[in-house]
């Protein structure tokens, strides 16, 4: 697959996405076109060149005279940097020389790139931005978590059949159970919003099991977990300051007991394990729901190896072709309520 990444987005580009690149390439066979500054791009693969043989990967770059920084507002930003690396992104996989682009730049000006060079699938009201949320027995998929902030109860609807269909197939788990992040597990309880969502949810053709509250998330209750933007960026950026807090605290504790912090060599693999777990540099990025093609937004201080992982989330959700089942999954359901 030929991937396209925006090199010049991010808190460490292009140091991290060049790195990221070059772990993608050398551990598959993904073509990967680092989008950017020509001149700054090859200076950071020649950094390589002593410990990989950098002519010999699937690495091509493609040049874009802008960027757009972290603090731009997006719409703007892409509507007047035509070249920037993100616009550059989007424009090869809308044009078809790309399957997918993957950004950890501006999310928002990577959604708005997203929207005016791919469009919207036909039916969609919005499109959502997913991730992969952590469990007790795995992980879960949340939708949405910052591209709508405010939601009517459609999109709601829609952020449940696409995510659903997502976690089936890309995921890999049969008939998700989707519940609706809401102040109680009773059906009455919610705001305007949820209590109207949650009518609509349980007429739709997916495996809705009603109201969870945010407990039941990282509890494992749900496969997909349905809420507006705002709350589903609250539950992620709540996710990991908690996750941080935890993995400090069990090594402040330990440190305080020596006869525990001496037996740290055999608890190491249990907690490597949980690093790892809770690691999201291992999830990569999350796809933008509802979109005709691929795009992975990733978090912005991404590290080399997350943005190896977004790469590849990339290529799994071209591969099970979502935009197509999306597409298909809609048109069936506004064809049912017709």
């Amino acid at each position: 697959m030929i991937i396209a990444l925006d090199a010049m987005g991010g808190d460490f580009a292009p140091a991290s996405t060049v790195e990221g690149a070059i772990f993608a390439a050398k551990e598959s066979k993904h073509k990967i076109l680092l989008v950017g500054i020509e001149k700054i791009l090859a200076g950071e693969l020649l950094k390589y060149r002593g410990r990989y043989d950098v002519e010999s990967l699937n690495i091509e770059i493609v040049n874009a005279t802008e960027f757009i920084t972290m603090d731009e507002h997006p719409a703007k930003a892409v509507r007047q940097k035509k070249d920037s690396s993100l616009s550059v992104c989007a424009r090869l996989v809308a044009d078809g020389k790309a399957d997918a682009f993957v950004s950890v730049g501006n999310s928002g000006a990577a959604m708005s790139a997203a929207l005016f060079y791919l469009k919207r699938i036909e039916g969609v009201l919005r499109p959502a931005l997913s991730t992969v949320f952590p469990n007790i027995d795995g992980h879960c998929i949340i939708a949405d978590v910052g591209a709508n902030v405010d939601c009517a109860p459609e999109y709601l609807l829609q952020f449940g059949i696409m995510a659903s269909l997502f976690c089936e197939k890309v995921a890999g788990v049969e008939n998700p159970r989707v519940g609706l992040v809401s102040i109680g597990e009773e059906s009455t309880k919610g705001n305007e919003l949820t209590l109207a969502a949650f009518e609509l949810l349980e007429k739709a053709d997916i495996n809705f099991i009603g109201n969870v509250e945010g407990r039941d998330i990282p509890g494992g209750k749900v496969d997909v977990a349905i809420c507006d933007g705002f709350i589903g960026n609250v539950i992620l950026k709540l996710g990991e300051g908690l996750t941080e807090m935890m993995l400090k605290l069990v090594r402040k504790e330990l440190k305080q007991h020596p006869i525990t912090w001496a037996s740290l060599p055999f608890l190491w693999l249990a907690i490597r394990d949980l690093r790892k777990r809770v690691d999201y540099s291992e999830f990569g990025g999350a796809p933008l729901l509802g979109v005709e093609g691929v795009c992975i937004i990733g978090h912005g201080s991404s590290n080399g190896k997350a943005v190896k992982n977004a790469i590849f989330a990339g290529a799994e959700t071209v591969k099970h072709n979502i935009a197509a089942g999306i597409r298909e999954a809609i048109l069936k359901y506004n064809n049912k309520v017709v």
